[in-house]
């Protein structure tokens, strides 16, 4: 996170069980703070105190319990206007960004398409007007915000602040923290956008109160991520959970990453498109006439999508197989397209997953790419967190 002298809200072991579990399941009584932090009620009014009096949490008014109980209880609530969030997503040909609130409610969003130029320099130039534009939307953004989260694909050293590669953009070893820190005097925290997109859905979606979760993304790329212990998982060198570059087929496709056969060399948008213009002859189809094709039971790219449908689900099997999750969301744009694939995904998930593992449900959840940005915006909220 960037500039480094950006300090969490919160160090305390109690104040932060407090504050993360209101902010992802409150409102909640002190009583029922207690049940869920083993923390005592003395222990859980002391450290609430602080929070309160900064004005990141209220009190709500009393109410009983249950018919007949004794005294009202005034149950515990973040006060979700206290603090904003900028999140940018960071996408092939666009910026979208959003104002989040504390609880990652989306308060203003805009977008913009990227021009020709996309050097570090020139998108960071835009993704600073495009803060610029959101933070405008209301006087209180601007005095209340101090934490922006940028998601972009490929590899991301979170902790330096750098986009070690980037095949969307096409950048490599980009200190990006660093450059829109210096321009906007915002902190800011990089990271992989479906490592942001899954912690958003661990603490305000799909995986609120789940230990073991995961996430997968299919479309121009295909990636996951992973929440094992409550945690997200980096990996000692910040890639873990790389789902689209597990190596399915030593005799498949070539892969950007260099190896052969992977889920993404394999599943992805163009990988299925380029299947088709080979088997077809076609070289001037896009993806969209690939989806036709298909829709219309063209059997070249009926075959593309099932290969491709096939790699998925041996990839999410592979993963639950692996992490154990209790629930795995599927998102993605390429999710427009499930009717040509996902039948093939949950057979070869099926057919992978080893025993027990097969009851991991599978969540179809489409997420527009505001979500992306919200994804980055709740970077910041965890940046209040040590």
């Amino acid at each position: 996170m960037f500039p480094n002298h950006a300090q969490p809200l919160v160090t305390a072991p109690a104040e932060t069980a407090i504050l993360a579990l209101l902010l992802t399941e409150g409102p909640l009584s002190r009583v029922e703070l207690a049940r869920r932090t083993g923390l005592s009620s003395t222990a859980i009014t002391k450290s609430a105190r602080p929070l309160i009096d900064d004005g990141y949490l209220h009190e709500l008014p009393p109410e009983r319990t249950a018919p007949g109980a004794g005294r009202p209880v005034n149950p515990l609530a973040v006060t979700v206007e206290r603090e904003f969030f900028v999140g940018v997503k960071i996408s092939a040909d666009a910026l979208f960004a959003t104002v989040c609130d504390l609880r990652a409610g989306m308060r203003a969003t805009a977008g913009r398409d990227l021009g020709e130029d996309r050097s570090p320099e020139a998108v960071c130039a835009l993704l600073c007007e495009l803060v610029d534009v959101v933070l405008d939307a209301d006087p209180a953004f601007r005095e209340r915000t101090r934490h922006l989260g940028i998601a972009v694909s490929g590899d991301v050293d979170r902790a330096a602040g750098r986009v070690r590669y980037s095949v969307l953009p096409g950048w490599r070893d980009v200190p990006l923290a660093a450059m829109v820190a210096r321009a906007t005097g915002l902190s800011v925290t990089v990271e992989n956008d479906v490592k942001a997109l899954t912690v958003a859905e661990h603490w305000f979606g799909e995986g609120i109160g789940t230990e073991y979760f995961a996430l997968v993304t299919i479309g121009a790329g295909i990636g996951s991520g992973l929440v094992v212990n409550g945690q997200l998982i980096a990996g000692a060198y910040g890639v873990a959970g790389e789902m689209g570059h597990i190596s399915i087929d030593p005799a498949g496709p070539v892969c950007h990453c260099g190896q052969t056969g992977c889920v993404e060399a394999i599943a992805s948008s163009d990988a299925i498109r380029d299947t088709v213009r080979a088997a077809t002859g076609k070289k001037d189809l896009d993806f969209d006439d690939v989806v036709q094709l298909a829709r219309s039971g063209d059997p070249a790219a009926r075959d593309a999508f099932a290969r491709a449908g096939r790699a998925i689900g041996t990839g999410i099997a592979t993963l639950v197989n692996l992490l154990g999750p209790e629930r795995v969301v599927v998102t993605g744009e390429g999710l427009d397209t499930y009717d040509l694939f996902g039948v093939h995904i949950k057979d070869a998930y099926a057919a992978h997953c080893f025993k027990a593992a097969a009851k991991c449900p599978l969540t179809l959840r489409p997420l527009p790419w505001e979500e992306w940005a919200r994804g980055a915006a709740v970077l910041g909220i965890q940046a209040l967190f040590p």
